[in-house]
């Protein structure tokens, strides 16, 4: 028995608060949860806060941490499910919600145009209303943007954007995750996007700034990122205390640059533009010469697919390459998506430093 001035203590209550006090140390309590995003949709990371982005990134550490490495069964989708629409044909979208979800005990339903009514013989509307009745959630994989926001409008359940002409905000969630995972931190990093002006680059331009991340973007002139991204990159840039850089010269944007980021030069949908892309993108290759003007300790991304005239394999398959540690996080992160829209999910792993 031990005494603490009033009362005495035995020793087994005092090692039982101690192993308290130790499990508050190392993971999170809920008085740490000050972020509440259960019933939200997911259209764009411009619309959720810095708080809301650590939030989610720190959820989908934790499950990785608990399912992967510790062996820990979360059935936290128990009794849900998932429609998956998929417009566009993917390998890391579908597989990454089709087996997360299952892994969280939960039932994914993957649906392409040949399988239900979308749009043709059905509206959207109807199709979102219908879904909401049967589903916990939509996750979409759309050409028009438009299309999410009037399912978004539509649906009582919460949407997710699985990629659009527009944003791709669950993959930029797995590149932070793999970039938090290398450097221990995001604040102050430098990214050096040198591609197209597409859909990944919008949605790291409506998010960087508020993780404190830095960006340098090349881009050749005629595919320069939506001008109105670009205001918005900018005020947020501005607010935040980062840097935003605008370039047509690859080697200016990687100019001390940790992070050397690309993306497919001819998406789905543009086949018919290859020729005119690929001579406008002469130089744009990332190579090792890429490489002499980041920073020392850079590394190299690439959401897949990847071909050859947009990165060499001497990068590619590099030491610093961390593409397929990034690809295996688009599962983690839509896991950490998906528990946050459904569930009051508390983390147990300690908060990092972002």
């Amino acid at each position: 028995m031990l005494f603490n001035g009033r009362n005495f203590i035995s020793t087994a209550k005092l090692v039982g608060t101690s192993k308290q006090l130790l499990r508050q140390f190392w993971y999170g309590t809920p008085a740490q949860m000050n972020v509440h995003l259960k019933g939200r949709d997911l259209l764009t990371l411009q619309n959720y806060t810095a708080e809301e982005l650590k939030y989610l990134l720190w959820v989908a550490s934790d499950l990785k941490q608990r399912i992967k490495h510790k062996g820990e069964y979360l059935p936290l989708m128990q009794g849900k499910s998932l429609a998956m629409i998929f417009e566009k044909r993917s390998t890391r979208t579908r597989l990454s919600a089709e087996t997360g979800f299952a892994l969280l005990g939960g039932h994914p339903s993957f649906l392409t145009t040949q399988d239900i009514h979308l749009g043709t013989n059905e509206s959207l509307t109807d199709t979102a209303r219908v879904l909401s009745s049967m589903t916990n959630a939509i996750l979409a994989r759309v050409y028009n943007h438009n299309d999410l926001d009037l399912m978004a409008k539509e649906a009582t359940i919460p949407i997710i954007n699985g990629l659009s002409d527009l944003y791709h905000p669950l993959q930029i969630l797995a590149d932070y995750l793999t970039l938090q995972e290398h450097y221990g931190g995001l604040k102050g990093l430098t990214i050096a996007w040198i591609g197209d002006g597409n859909n990944v680059l919008r949605s790291f331009m409506a998010s960087a700034a508020k993780l404190g991340v830095h960006l340098r973007i090349a881009t050749p002139r005629g595919f320069e990122p939506d001008l109105r991204i670009t205001k918005i990159s900018e005020q947020n840039s501005k607010e935040y205390g980062t840097k935003l850089l605008l370039t047509t010269d690859p080697l200016e944007a990687a100019d001390s640059a940790n992070v050397l980021v690309t993306d497919t030069w001819i998406s789905m949908g543009q086949e018919e533009e290859k020729e005119e892309r690929l001579k406008a993108f002469q130089g744009y290759q990332i190579t090792m010469q890429t490489a002499k003007s980041a920073a020392s300790n850079w590394t190299f991304l690439h959401c897949l697919p990847r071909k050859p005239e947009e990165v060499n394999d001497e990068v590619f398959y590099s030491p610093r390459s961390l593409v397929f540690q990034e690809a295996e996080n688009r599962k983690w992160t839509i896991m950490a998506v998906m528990v946050s829209l459904l569930t009051d999910y508390s983390p147990q792993l300690r908060k990092p430093t972002f």
